[in-house]
């Protein structure tokens, strides 16, 4: 992976936090940032992908995808933010078909 620089002005505050965040970790100031980055960007398209199956703009295997998941990890998450992704007239038509 191709890594490229990147420069940012943080609050003294921020700074501080990181600095413990490092001590703790034993962490560089670089791998702490691309580690605390990687992580908030995968909270992210998590979120993101929940919030598009809730409201119904993505199918739950599309969600999965833009997460960055599994389809097993996706329907666990989608689980335990207690999103209704089937609705009756779904069920319904399964039931149809099916029978």
């Amino acid at each position: 992976m191709t890594e490229v620089p990147l420069t940012t002005r943080v609050p003294k505050e921020l700074e501080r936090e990181l600095e413990g965040y490092m001590e703790v970790e034993h962490l560089e100031r670089s791998a702490a940032l691309r580690r605390l980055l990687y992580s908030s960007l995968q909270a992210w398209r998590e979120t993101r992908a929940l919030t598009l199956v809730r409201e119904g703009k993505v199918s739950v295997s599309k969600g999965a995808e833009i997460a960055g998941i599994d389809l097993w990890m996706f329907l666990v998450k989608i689980k335990e933010h207690r999103i209704e992704w089937v609705d009756d007239s779904v069920v319904e038509k399964d039931l149809r078909d099916f029978v």
